[in-house]
């Protein structure tokens, strides 16, 4: 008999005799029989994946879109950066690592941009493009990944308006994410975006840019309005990568060239600001006073910017001259401060560190400023900045130095003379549980129950691993606490038991024809590595002797123990 229509990828039964369907109530209960086959078949549809050459299909994946090449004047922007990197080893003596494998590369760049790793699906792409397309094909199909928008709205938002929840009646966190990650989708000038944050007008929940001023409300106290001084700390720290904030109090202790009054002058641009029925506005009749330390009272503060008074407006609004004077692009704190948090995000590791302390008079590294005068001359474009920085030699290096040599020294490290390691944030180690775990990409076009799942376990396992919040750059280590959840949480289990639709371990057990080649696959999918022939070996004489639920069940022991490994958790 022949099988009937397909349903996603799941037949139909056969049609019924009549005599099944000779009653009303047999014909209620056969259409109610063919509509829950419908279901189950949608739903496996929408769940389980579906990827192309994944274990050994004879159809090989796709290759991915090959770019243009660069336009000759980024390339040589490309090459003056290299000239700088290389000019630096030289003159301190210091060899660079040799390049670390494709794959390795595609990791730390998957890591970087979406927060998770390279599927065994995107793998399998990789691996059909040309070897020398593959770094910047990878790189150009991430960067169209909305997946990379919402994260990198993420972290500039954590150092925007940090995570807490903040005053609700007032302020609306996942607009103002929301907002940045359209902005960062359609590669919109990074100035435009602070400019409008710095001046926003208007209600939290149709102007979301506004939230990075009502966030500062105190949440018992509304008819108080934004607060100056919260502001202009996260101004100074975020978009210039100064710390003025330090001087609130008191004038620099310590020699700095900063004075209490430089902090509050730069508050009273926010002074005006207020909430009202119409939302943020401002009122031209505030002032901002203060009592200044061993002062007897209060003083009225101008409106004054602690460096490059050449730079601002004479005249305008004070929160429209205070943005314009920010993101003049010949304010080159403003692009050293995201340069440096950009190379953050990608590497591990800032230029300078701590990544909002970058000192105005130098010095500083000539790459931070080559960087930057790109980044000024080129309208603040951040996808620009991407791929410079992707393109550099040092992202491309090597993390560990090549046996039997002796291991990478902190002065190569500290020179870029081979690729940083860091261990991964519990946002990235979460992405990297559950894509590990699933052989399809979870992204925009996963099933729907697949994403809810990811989007649920994630977000648990990340409570109880513990959110750093805004100082998630910030270096820890790791925890007694955090190696148990990782040895025993129930997201850990839940990705790694028996469970042939949803866990990588299962559908390995039962699609890899060897031993040898189920073994490849759970390291691709975790490491995004093969596994060196002594692992292959080691694993293979465990695996051979069993069959069925035994063998499935080494599997799932397999994974657990990769999951568990310290390669996991690092960014290498």
């Amino acid at each position: 008999m022949n099988a009937g229509p397909m349903i996603g990828r799941q037949p139909l039964p056969p049609p019924l005799p009549a005599s099944a369907v000779a009653s009303p109530r047999g014909l209620r209960r056969n259409v109610a029989f063919i509509a829950l086959m419908i279901l189950v078949g949608v739903v496996a549809f929408h769940v389980i994946d579906w990827p192309e050459g994944l274990l050994s299909q004879p159809k090989p994946a796709r290759p991915l879109p090959v770019p243009p090449p660069l336009d000759p004047e980024m390339a040589a922007v490309g090459k003056r950066i290299e000239g700088l990197l290389t000019k630096d080893w030289e003159t301190t003596g210091i060899a660079p690592v040799p390049r670390a494998p494709d794959l390795t590369v595609a990791r730390r760049l998957s890591l970087a941009l979406t927060g998770s790793l390279p599927s065994l699906a995107e793998i399998r792409r990789i691996e059909q493009t040309p070897a020398e397309d593959r770094s910047r094909a990878w790189r150009e199909h991430l960067l169209a990944d909305p997946r990379s928008s919402a994260d990198l709205a993420e972290r500039f938002a954590r150092a925007f308006v940090g995570v807490e929840d903040g005053p609700f009646l007032v302020y609306r966190r996942r607009r103002l994410v929301s907002w940045l990650e359209s902005g960062i989708a359609t590669n919109r000038s990074y100035a435009e975006t602070v400019r409008d944050m710095i001046s926003a007008e208007g209600v939290w929940t149709t102007r979301p840019e506004t939230n990075f001023i009502t966030v500062t409300v105190s949440p018992n106290d509304r008819d108080e309005g934004p607060d100056e001084t919260k502001l202009a700390a996260r101004l100074t720290r975020a978009f210039l990568g100064v710390r003025i904030d330090c001087v609130q109090c008191h004038d620099d202790m310590l020699g700095g060239p900063w004075k209490q009054r430089d902090f509050h002058q730069l508050a009273a641009f926010f002074a005006p600001s207020e909430i009202a029925l119409t939302g943020v506005r401002d009122n031209p009749k505030k002032a901002y006073e203060f009592r200044y330390l061993k002062a007897a009272e209060k003083t009225s503060v101008p409106l004054k910017v602690p460096f490059y008074p050449e730079l601002l407006p004479p005249g305008g609004k004070p929160r429209d001259r205070l943005a314009a004077w920010t993101t003049d692009p010949q304010n080159g704190a403003f692009s050293r401060a995201t340069v440096n948090r950009m190379w953050e995000l990608l590497f591990g590791r800032a230029l300078v560190d701590p990544v909002d302390s970058i000192s105005l008079e130098g010095p500083r590294p000539p790459i931070l400023d080559a960087l930057a005068e790109d980044f000024s001359a080129h309208g603040h474009d951040l996808r620009r900045l991407i791929r410079l920085m992707v393109m550099t030699e040092a992202f491309h290096l090597d993390s560990k130095a090549p046996d039997p040599s002796p291991s990478v020294t902190d002065q190569q490290q500290e020179h870029w003379a081979a690729f940083p390691l860091s261990r991964l944030r519990p946002e990235q180690l979460a992405g990297a549980l559950q894509q590990s775990s699933t052989l399809g990409t979870i992204d925009r076009d996963a099933g729907f129950l697949r994403q809810v799942t990811a989007w649920a376990q994630g977000n648990d396992f990340v409570k109880r691993f513990g959110d750093p919040g805004e100082e998630e750059l910030k270096e820890r280590p790791g925890t007694i606490a955090q190696s148990l959840l990782m040895m025993n949480g129930q997201v850990l289990k839940e990705r790694t038991m028996s469970n042939p639709v949803m866990n990588a371990s299962t559908r390995i057990a039962l699609m890899a024809g060897t031993s040898a080649q189920a073994i490849e696959t759970a390291f691709l999918a975790v490491f995004t590595r093969r596994p060196t022939a002594e692992e292959s070996a080691y694993f293979a004489a465990i695996l051979n002797p069993l069959q069925g639920p035994k063998r499935s069940e080494a599997l799932e022991d397999l994974y657990w123990m990769l999951l568990n490994a310290t390669e996991f958790a690092w960014n290498h």
